[in-house]
């Protein structure tokens, strides 16, 4: 995959006397490229400058370094989470996520809902409780809310009244419900009780709704999922410490076959700028990366410093004794392949993190 990416990008700007010729190469590259990102066409930017979730932004920098590149490939549980903010801008308990945007190919691996906790009422009198019961219920016909039939219960625990902040509820049986049908997407319902489950009123706990709140506070649904995309390469830890690696710095090649004096198989610098491509305007993070590319000789003899495998080892001796006609030397080529992470809006404007396997040359190799 990372071959056809630098190819790609070489034709982004291409050297061509025809201006219409041009554009059309860089049309179909671009296009080229989005397939590599699963997509058919680029997302609209947020018509008026949009704030991504926190929780997304610190997501992205948990699982990825400044330039996108995972830092370890177990952190992430699939590779892609989406973000959505409620639809009701409700003063009630009631919750709405619109999962339009998720793909039919992506498997449910698990559902949230994050709430945030506002500080508690003030109470008359010297009772006060120290925890309440919150209930999340899926909704299954909103006029019957009153009875069983009309929800079904997600989860419920007990909640400190002496702080605020985010509260997090699994409510993945309802997603997959309703990205199986749409139609009964009905939403969630929360409730707040007492200890014992007995009704308080006025409810001693309030969380913030998608009406009169900050826009960072709002409610939010939190889906991981697997689009099945995966690379070709075997699993590999990130960079050491989060930081690319070092090129390796190897000796000058020893072939006196040509007067260019051939460097030696080695990996060198490809940057991927996202703003110059176009695409700026739909990313969050990171603005662009390098991906690397690997370029080089791999001359008889193949030292370990090439990092060449046997079977490139015995084609470079067969070669060098015009053992048999038609085999050329080994080529240069990545033998470690890293992925990348993009924080970036849907054209539904909810904030996603995908993660792309083999886009990062790690290392080269004679192959």
């Amino acid at each position: 995959m990372l071959g056809t990416v630098l190819l790609l990008l070489a034709l982004v700007k291409p050297a061509c006397p025809s201006l219409a010729s041009a554009t059309s190469r860089r049309a179909e590259a671009l296009k080229k490229l989005l397939e590599v990102f699963g997509m058919e066409d680029p997302p609209a930017p947020p018509a008026h400058f949009k704030q991504p979730p926190q929780y997304m932004v610190d997501l992205f920098n948990t699982v990825a370094n400044a330039d996108g590149v995972t830092k370890n490939p177990d952190i992430l549980e699939g590779n892609t989470v989406r973000s959505f903010l409620d639809k009701t801008h409700s003063k009630e308990m009631q919750f709405l996520f619109v999962l339009s945007s998720v793909a039919k190919n992506e498997k449910i691996l698990t559902a949230e809902l994050h709430l945030f906790r506002l500080w508690p009422r003030s109470t008359d009198g010297p009772k006060r409780h120290h925890f309440c019961q919150v209930s999340v219920y899926q909704v299954l016909e909103k006029d019957k809310l009153d009875t069983s039939e009309g929800k079904k219960l997600l989860a419920t625990r007990l909640v400190s009244l002496q702080t605020s902040g985010w509260e997090v509820f699994a409510i993945t049986p309802a997603v997959r419900d309703w990205t199986e049908d749409e139609n009964s997407n009905q939403g969630l319902l929360v409730t707040v009780q007492g200890p014992g489950g007995n009704s308080l009123d006025p409810p001693p706990l309030q969380f913030a709704s998608g009406w009169g709140h900050h826009e960072s506070k709002k409610p939010m649904l939190v889906l991981f999922t697997d689009d099945g995309r995966r690379g070709a390469s075997l699993p590999v830890a990130g960079f050491p410490g989060g930081s690319p690696m070092p090129v390796p710095k190897l000796g000058r090649s020893r072939s006196t076959r040509s007067l260019e004096r051939l460097q030696p198989c080695q990996r060198h610098p490809l940057s991927v700028d996202f703003e110059e491509i176009g695409w700026s305007g739909w990313i969050i993070s990171p603005r662009g990366y390098n991906a690397f590319h690997c370029k080089g000789s791999c001359p008889f003899p193949l030292g370990k410093n090439m990092r060449p495998t046997n079977h490139a080892t015995v084609q470079s001796i067969i070669n060098a004794l015009k053992l048999s006609e038609g085999v050329s030397s080994p080529c240069c080529v990545p033998d470690k392949l890293y992925s990348i992470n993009l924080l970036y809006f849907d054209d539904d404007e909810n904030v996603v993190l995908k993660q792309y396997d083999d886009m990062v040359a790690g290392s080269c190799g004679c192959h």
